[in-house]
């Protein structure tokens, strides 16, 4: 059985940063793309950054481009968003994806910035 759990989301300020965490347990394979996405109150979910593993390829949102960071630990079978420099707009429940022969979601984790 494969989950998605994501653990880091909070409450920060205009311009602080936080770290979100996606642990997937059980096995997935073949990995074609890893994301993050995030779905503020009223609003459709959109991507909001994605590693596709075999291509060493990163997308963004424009909106989070520069500010963002997708990254990836292996041995840890975790992915990580990085975002610094947040901003009210960014306030959403941020979901971790993978991409493989099922697509898998976690519950999401909140993320409020305050202005």
């Amino acid at each position: 059985q494969v989950q998605l759990v994501e653990s880091g989301g909070g409450l920060v300020q205009a311009g602080g940063s936080l770290r979100l965490s996606c642990v997937a347990s059980g096995s997935i394979f073949s990995i074609y793309v890893m994301g993050w996405y995030r779905q503020a109150p009223g609003k459709q979910r959109e991507l909001v950054a994605s590693v596709v593993p075999s291509a060493h390829i990163t997308n963004y949102a424009d909106s989070v481009k520069g500010r963002f960071t997708i990254s990836r630990d292996s041995a840890k079978n975790t992915v990580y968003l990085q975002m610094n420099s947040l901003k009210p707009e960014d306030t959403a429940v941020y979901y971790c994806n993978v991409g493989a022969v099922v697509n898998y979601w976690g519950k999401g984790t909140l993320v409020t910035v305050s202005s």
